[in-house]
């Protein structure tokens, strides 16, 4: 018997799938992980009952994940944005930092009522982010440098630059600890709701903002054009040069408005590793939501929610806080499976070999 699969491109994507990988992707990670906490001796349904259900339905879980949530959405747009042109942002943790630097500064050395200060430290967190950003989209427009590898080095630049200072120049507070001094009342990101700061109505704006842009202007058309077929868009008269510049610098000012608005609204002070690895878990958020940037918005929360949840198993069922991570992987691994599966319809056919075809009846002499 010989088996055959067979592997052709998808003329059109089913609605199911297009729409269902998403769910596919988290549903077929969080089983997956099922199998760890098993090995640990952990109840699955106990412990993704104490992420979930605890983080949603209770006033503090819900709070922590709102505010969690606004690094993760807006570094999630600063890899989102990139990827509709066909660029991978690897560097928004970087971006990150360095608006978070850029708008501590003004935080700390500004005297302004707050209503233009808190403003003020937002655009210097985007200045700074949008051009720790733009260095990789020259390198990359300019001279097709791969933005993976330098928007990546980059970021161990921002973080030792990161270092440096709060060991030095904007280290404050008592003791040796690398961190910045408290922020004034005039320099802190007032609340929006109990709890959750105004960086939360920042995000969602910027998403709006992403979302019309994208769907409602000829310059998202443009960069959807030039993502996915380059030359073509060339040929149409579109800059690619422009575009590659354009996303990289306003995702990194996404990103850096993420850093500034965990320091400045949740963090109250610029401490050393504030930052969770939002900027690379903003990877795996853009490519759940790649399709639009509501989408992005819904990723955010989800892993806000495990970012929260997570800690909150970690205390009940003793659960390594590295579980979180290995979410974040499969959820990788199984977006580029499905995305696979997407392009291609794969068939199998099973053939009878010689030996297996039914023997033919012998006709006698008449």
């Amino acid at each position: 018997m010989n088996v055959a699969v067979n592997v052709d491109a998808r003329e059109e994507i089913p609605a199911w799938l297009a729409y269902g990988t998403p769910v596919f992707t988290v549903l077929a990670a969080l089983a997956v992980s099922a199998v760890a906490l098993v090995v640990l001796d952990v109840n699955p349904v106990a412990a993704y009952a104490t992420m979930f259900v605890d983080t949603l339905f209770t006033e503090f879980g819900l709070t922590e994940t709102l505010t969690k949530a606004v690094p993760l959405i807006l570094t999630g747009l600063a890899v989102y944005l990139p990827l509709k042109a066909g660029l991978f942002n690897i560097g928004a943790e970087g971006q990150l930092v360095a608006g978070a630097l850029a708008g501590t500064w003004i935080g700390l050395n500004v005297s302004l009522p707050g209503l233009a200060l808190v403003p003020l430290m937002f655009v210097a967190a985007a200045v700074a982010g949008g051009i720790w950003a733009g260095i990789p989209a020259y390198l990359r427009a300019k001279w097709d440098v791969n933005e993976i590898i330098t928007s990546l080095l980059l970021t161990f630049v921002a973080l030792e630059i990161q270092s440096y200072l709060l060991r030095g120049p904007m280290q404050g507070g008592t003791g040796n600890f690398p961190q910045s001094e408290r922020f004034s009342e005039a320099a802190t990101i007032p609340e929006l709701v109990s709890g959750v700061h105004a960086g939360l109505l920042v995000a969602v704006c910027m998403v709006v903002v992403t979302y019309v842009l994208m769907t409602r202007t000829r310059l998202g058309f443009e960069i959807t054009f030039v993502g996915s077929n380059d030359a073509a868009a060339q040929q149409a008269g579109m800059s690619k040069f422009y575009v590659y510049l354009l996303v990289f610098v306003v995702g990194g000012a996404f990103a850096a408005m993420g850093g500034i608005s965990e320091i400045a609204g949740a963090q109250g002070r610029y401490r050393a590793g504030f930052e969770p690895g939002y900027g690379f878990t903003a990877i795996p958020i853009a490519l759940l939501g790649r399709n639009s940037a509501l989408k992005v918005l819904l990723a955010g929360l989800f892993f806000a929610v495990l970012f929260v949840g997570g800690s909150s198993m970690e205390v009940a069922f003793g659960v390594p806080a590295a579980l979180v991570e290995i979410i974040q992987a499969l959820v990788i691994l199984f977006l580029i499976t499905a995305e696979f599966f997407k392009s291609y319809r794969v068939g199998i056919d099973v053939k009878r070999g010689p030996a297996e075809t039914p023997a033919q009846p012998q006709r006698g002499d008449d």
